[in-house]
C-alpha cells in the first residue's frame, strides 16, 4: 500500500488528484469546525463540559455525530455531514424494485444513472431540511446533549433567545444553513470523485471518522489508564486485520460464453466469474439496525423521566442500555435480518440468469435458465449467513468494549463495528483505484 502511494506521488497527474483530494478533504473539515449563525458556542462547550460528547444523544444520533466528524454536536456548517446523502441514495435504491420507472432508469446505462443521480440530490436536500429541523429542535430543547443542559438558564441555552431577531427568523437560517453545507459537502464529494482518486462520499465519511480517533483513543487513555489503551489497540490491529480477510473474501462462480459467429468475426468462447462477496451488503444493515434500536428512546423522550410507568422503565432498562443482554440480542438480530433483506434487494439471481442466458454465458454443469437462478441463490444464502454474522459480531463488539472498561460515555467507540468497517472498506477501494491507474501509465511487465 505505502510502495503504491509511493508511485502515485512520482506520477504528476496522480500526485495532483492526491493532492487535491488532500485539499478537498481540509476543506471539508475546515467547515465542520465552522460556528452556524444564532448558536451560542460558549454554551454548546458548557454542556459538552456537563457531559461528554459520547455521551449525549444516544443511538443513531452518536452515529450521525461519528460520522459527521463530531460537528453534529457542536451544530456547525456541516454537521449533517454525508448522512443526507446516504440515506437518500439507500432509499432510491430501495424504490427502485418497487418503482418500474426507477428500474427502467437502472437499466438505461449512463443517461439512466445520471437521472437517478439527479433524483438524488433532490431527496438529499428534502431530508437536509427535514434532519436540520430535527436536530435544532433537540438542540434547543436540550436533548440532543443528553438533557443536561438546562434551557431555561441563559448561560445554558445552545440558541439563545435575546438575539434582537424573531426565533422563528434565527431558527429558519440556521436550519438554511445546515442544508445549504449539507449541498456544498455533496458537491465536495462530487469534485473528489471525478477529480480526485476513490469514492468522494466514502472519502469523506472516512475523514470524519479518522479525525474522531485521537481525542477518542486519548478519553480511553484518561479514564482507563495506559494498560487498557494498549490493549484496545492491540485487538484494533486485530479487527482490522479479520476485517480486511473478510472484506477481500468472494466466492467466484465460474461463467463460459459460447462461441458465436457474427458475420465474419468470432465472439465469445471467454471464460470469466462473478464475483459474490462475502459482505454483500456493506453497512447499510447496521445503519438500518441502529435507526430502529433508537426508536424507543425517542419515545421515552417524550414522558417525564421522574415519572415512568413499569413498562417505560423496562424500555428503558433493556431497550435503550448498550450493555443489556436483550439490547445487544436484538441489535444483533436486526442486523442478520437487513442483511439478507438487503441482498435479497440488490441481487436478483433471476435478472443476472437471464442476462448470462441473453449473452450465451452458462455455469459449467448447470443449465441456463432457471437452473442458474436457482443455483446462484443457492450460493448467494449460504455466503449471505457468513456475511450477516460478520456484519452482527463486528457491530456489537463496542457493545462489550462498554462492558468491559466499565464506561458508558463510549457508546460512539470508533476502534470497533461500523467505524473500523467503513475506514477499512474506503481504505481498500482507494488503493486498488490508485494501483489500478498506475497499472495504465506503466507496462513494465509487458515490455520485459
Amino acid at each position: 500500500m505505502l510502495s503504491a502511494f509511493t508511485s502515485a506521488f512520482r506520477t504528476p497527474d496522480l500526485r495532483k488528484k492526491l493532492l487535491f483530494t488532500v485539499a478537498i478533504i481540509a476543506l471539508y473539515r475546515l467547515g465542520a469546525t465552522l460556528p452556524s449563525p444564532g448558536v451560542s458556542y460558549t454554551n454548546v462547550r458548557r454542556c459538552l463540559d456537563a457531559v461528554s460528547d459520547q455521551d449525549a444523544g444516544g443511538g443513531v444520533l452518536n452515529l450521525l455525530n461519528l460520522f459527521s466528524g463530531g460537528a453534529l454536536l457542536q451544530l456547525s456548517v456541516f454537521a449533517l455531514g454525508i448522512m443526507p446523502y446516504i440515506t437518500a441514495s439507500i432509499i432510491l435504491q430501495l424504490l427502485t424494485v418497487v418503482i418500474p420507472r426507477l428500474e427502467q432508469l437502472r437499466k438505461e446505462g449512463q443517461s439512466g444513472q445520471a437521472k437517478i443521480t439527479q433524483y438524488t440530490r433532490y431527496l438529499t436536500l428534502g431530508l437536509a431540511v427535514l434532519q436540520s429541523s430535527a436536530f435544532v429542535a433537540l438542540a434547543r430543547t436540550g436533548q440532543l446533549f443528553g438533557n443536561v443542559c438546562d434551557q431555561s438558564n441563559p448561560q445554558m441555552q445552545i440558541i439563545p433567545e435575546n438575539t434582537g431577531l424573531p426565533m422563528w427568523l434565527t431558527l429558519s437560517i440556521l436550519v438554511l444553513t445546515m442544508t445549504a453545507g449539507t449541498g456544498v459537502v455533496m458537491w465536495l464529494g462530487e469534485l473528489i470523485t471525478d477529480r480526485g482518486v476513490g469514492n468522494g462520499m466514502s472519502v469523506l465519511i472516512f475523514a470524519s471518522i479518522a479525525a474522531r480517533l485521537p481525542s477518542e483513543g486519548w478519553s480511553i487513555k484518561e479514564s482507563s489508564g495506559t494498560g487498557k489503551f494498549l490493549l484496545v489497540v492491540g485487538l484494533v490491529l486485530i479487527i482490522i486485520g479479520l476485517v480486511v480477510f473478510i472484506e477481500q473474501a468472494q466466492r467466484r462462480i465460474p461463467v463460459q460464453y459460447a462461441k458465436r459467429m457474427i458475420g465474419r468475426r468470432m465472439y465469445g468462447g471467454t471464460s470469466t466469474y462473478i464475483p459474490l462477496k462475502v459482505n454483500q451488503a456493506g453497512v447499510v444493515p447496521v445503519i438500518f439496525g441502529s435507526s430502529l434500536l433508537y426508536l424507543p428512546q425517542l419515545y421515552l423522550q417524550f414522558f417525564d423521566q421522574n415519572n415512568l410507568k413499569g413498562y417505560q422503565i423496562w424500555i428503558q432498562k433493556w431497550l435503550v442500555d448498550p450493555t443489556s443482554s436483550i439490547y445487544i440480542g436484538v441489535y444483533f438480530i436486526l442486523i442478520i435480518f437487513f442483511t439478507y433483506f438487503y441482498v435479497s434487494i440488490t441481487f436478483n439471481p433471476t435478472e443476472v440468469a437471464d442476462n448470462m442466458k441473453k449473452y450465451g454465458g452458462f455455469v459449467p454443469g448447470i443449465r441456463p435458465g432457471k437452473p442458474t437462478a436457482d443455483y446462484l441463490d443457492f450460493i448467494l444464502s449460504r455466503i449471505t449467513l457468513a456475511g450477516a454474522l460478520y456484519l452482527a459480531v463486528l457491530s456489537v463488539m463496542p457493545n462489550f468494549f462498554f462492558i468491559w472498561l466499565n464506561a458508558q460515555q463510549y457508546q460512539n467507540f470508533p476502534f470497533g463495528g461500523v467505524a473500523v468497517l467503513i475506514m477499512v472498506g474506503v481504505g481498500l477501494e482507494t488503493v486498488k483505484q490508485i494501483e489500478s491507474q498506475l497499472m495504465q501509465r506503466n507496462y513494465e511487465g509487458f515490455l520485459r
